[in-house]
């Protein structure tokens, strides 16, 4: 594998790929100072092999290894030089994740060229481009490589935006306190410790029970469990049976993220998001009441006092209310009363007309407009900053329906426009001001998510709100990883009941970007304890292991576990289940069936979600999992 990159998310993705999936990796980025020209540097040298040590050690916990980081080659551009003396042309995928578009366009045709098969992973901020662009670079392949089948070639090409693959674990933080998820068509899931139940407890087992923990009842830290036990340490995807006879042992359950408060109120008009209550006022809708009911009792004395047909009755009595019927000279006195009386209720009904119209009128025009918090509204998140980020985090919120109020200086904000079709309370103005929090009712909100480009603006938000609600939930989006740990320490040694997260981007999005290394069928990893769970989407089709096989026969602990089942017709599915839908705001059903039946036989146009250890999976997949630094990942 090879990255390229000159931020952090390039030295997180390069620690993501060697600590989780065990590939062996270079790093292409800038030299520490101005360099002659690329030059490969010795694994375990350098700055940059410096810093990796350093990312590694944050996500493992444990000191940096003396050995087995990636090498680095330093160069300042990804030239087409660069890129052969890292060894793309014999390499299994590329990811650039340079901070310009430009870069990356130029690189990954450069790459194209000297390996036509090569797995790319573009970042770029523009997503119509990168649409075209995945389609010119999987149509070069094909031209390269006539004998490779669509299907091959579409798998070769991936684009993604650090702001899409960030927002998931985001909105997962501030409903669930956590951004260790893995996203799978619309649907968030995450890995869930629970501890051993008490005697006559029933353990909620969620969607399954992904593995059995270390830990026991008399030995929380899970040293009695790896020793005297011989489990040697966690069991990843255990049967049934083992589950029932490990009591006192904690596990691991699988769950979807959902939203268990407060839910958005129904009755929205359609396209627009207005409620019909607020189209038109009470007093009016009253009084277009009792004129309807005037209008009846009209046509039935109508009716009573000159026997016509009921129909006539009506349709006569209408004539008379709007006044183009003749004047009832020489017919009876009930009858010149009856028109009299519809002639009055007529003058009333135009008056009624221009106010509905007026009051419609006013209604669409607040559409446009920024609605502002309800007085009643609690248990919402506040959302600060309605930026790149702040746009996609909305979305996903609204897709879980989640109640928002959001807050950003600018009027003229990309996320303002969707924050107004949505009908989300908005509050104009600097967070760091007096009274703009109290505004979004932040004394009875849910969660903070601060997500704002300034890191001291987000900071000082969460440290004011904190004032106000001691245990109110915060997340901070951080750009240096340092500074976020820093932050999270500080946080949680003040307000120990309360939850406290602090992320950085690249820190959220490189999960993200080494699974599409991997191959569109990898989802992503979870850790338990010191292993990982891979989850991935396989089509049934050429693994002998699955096709064919019963659900359960399918299963082998500690190996793989089938978990969902694509009920999508295989010419509209998606073609990666991992990459975020849209960011409109509109809730999406998904093709994901969870409870499955165990006798259900695969077919071989199935599509099926699993989980696996990553030699399971390699075994799916026909491939020989690299070696994993010594002491760092056990063998599993």
């Amino acid at each position: 594998m090879v990255v390229c990159g000159d931020d952090a998310l390039a030295h997180r993705l390069a620690a993501e790929l060697r600590e989780v999936y065990r590939e062996r990796v270079v790093l292409v980025g800038p030299a520490g100072g101005p360099a002659a020209g690329p030059r490969l540097t010795v694994p375990g040298q350098g700055r940059a092999s410096a810093l990796l040590g350093r990312v590694s050690a944050v996500m493992t916990g444990a000191p940096p290894a003396t050995g087995g980081l990636p090498e680095v080659v330093e160069a300042d551009e990804p030239t087409e030089a660069v890129l052969a003396s890292a060894g793309v042309a014999g390499a299994a995928a590329l990811a650039l994740v340079y901070d310009d578009d430009e870069t990356n366009i130029r690189a990954a045709l450069a790459a194209r060229r000297l390996n036509p098969g090569l797995r790319l992973v573009i970042r770029l901020y523009n997503r119509k481009l990168g649409q075209h662009l995945e389609q010119l670079l999987d149509q070069a392949a094909l031209v390269a490589l006539p004998d490779l089948s669509p299907g091959e070639v579409d798998a070769s090409t991936t684009v993604l935006s650090d702001a899409d693959t960030a927002a998931p674990a985001l909105a997962a933080t501030a409903v669930a306190g956590t951004s260790k998820i893995v996203h799978a068509d619309g649907l968030l899931l995450r890995a869930v410790e629970r501890t051993p139940p008490g005697r006559g407890d029933v353990a909620d087992p969620g969607l399954c029970t992904l593995a059995l923990l270390s830990a026991t009842t008399n030995d929380p830290a899970g040293e009695e469990g790896s020793d005297s036990s011989g489990t040697a340490g966690p069991r990843l995807l255990p049967d049934p049976s083992t589950v029932t006879a490990a009591t006192g042992r904690g596990t691991v359950v699988l769950e979807a993220v959902t939203h268990t408060g407060p839910v958005l109120p129904a009755g929205r008009l359609a396209g627009r998001g207005i409620p019909v209550s607020e189209l038109f006022s009470r007093r009016l809708r009253w009084a277009v009441a009792v004129t309807c009911l005037a209008v009846i009792g009209l046509a039935v004395a109508s009716w009573l006092t000159t026997g016509d047909h009921p129909l006539h009755a009506a349709y006569v009595t209408l004539l008379d209310l709007f006044s183009i019927n003749d004047p009832a000279v020489g017919e009876s006195t009930a009858r010149q009363v009856l028109q009299l009386l519809s002639g009055l209720v007529g003058l009333a009904l135009l008056p009624l007309l221009v106010a509905g119209a007026l009051e419609a009128l006013g209604a669409f025009r607040s559409a446009s407009a920024l609605r502002r918090p309800p007085r009643g509204l609690s248990g919402h998140v506040v959302l600060l900053g309605l930026g790149k980020i702040g746009t996609r985090v909305l979305a996903r919120l609204r897709d879980l329906g989640i109640p928002v109020v959001c807050v950003e200086e600018d009027p003229e904000a990309r996320g303002v426009a969707l924050a107004r079709r949505l009908r989300v309370p908005t509050v104009i103005g600097d967070v760091t001001q007096e009274g703009v929090l109290e505004a979004a009712k932040i004394q009875r909100a849910h969660a903070l998510l601060a997500l704002t480009s300034s890191d001291t603006t987000n900071l000082e938000a969460a440290l004011y709100a904190r004032t106000v609600k001691a245990d109110l939930r915060v997340a901070l989006r951080l750009y240096d990883d340092d500074f976020a740990t820093a932050v999270y320490r500080t946080l949680r040694a003040a307000h120990p009941d309360a939850l406290t997260r602090s992320r950085s981007v690249s820190h959220l999005a490189a999960p993200a970007f080494a699974g599409a290394m991997m191959g569109r069928q990898i989802l992503g990893a979870i850790p338990v304890e010191r292993k990982v769970l891979v989850f991935a989407a396989l089509v049934v089709a050429g693994h002998p292991q699955l096709e064919g096989r019963t659900i359960e026969e399918a299963f082998r602990p500690g190996a793989w576990r089938v978990l969902a089942l694509d009920t999508t017709a295989p010419a509209d599915r998606r073609p990666d289940l991992a990459t975020p839908r849209p960011a409109d705001g509109e809730r999406h059903a998904t093709g994901l069936v969870w409870d499955l039946h165990p006798g259900y036989v695969l077919r071989p146009e199935d599509r099926v979600v699993l989980a696996a250890t990553r030699r399971g999976l390699a075994e799916l997949l026909g491939r020989h999992p690299q070696p994993g630094p010594v002491g760092r990942w056990p063998s599993e």
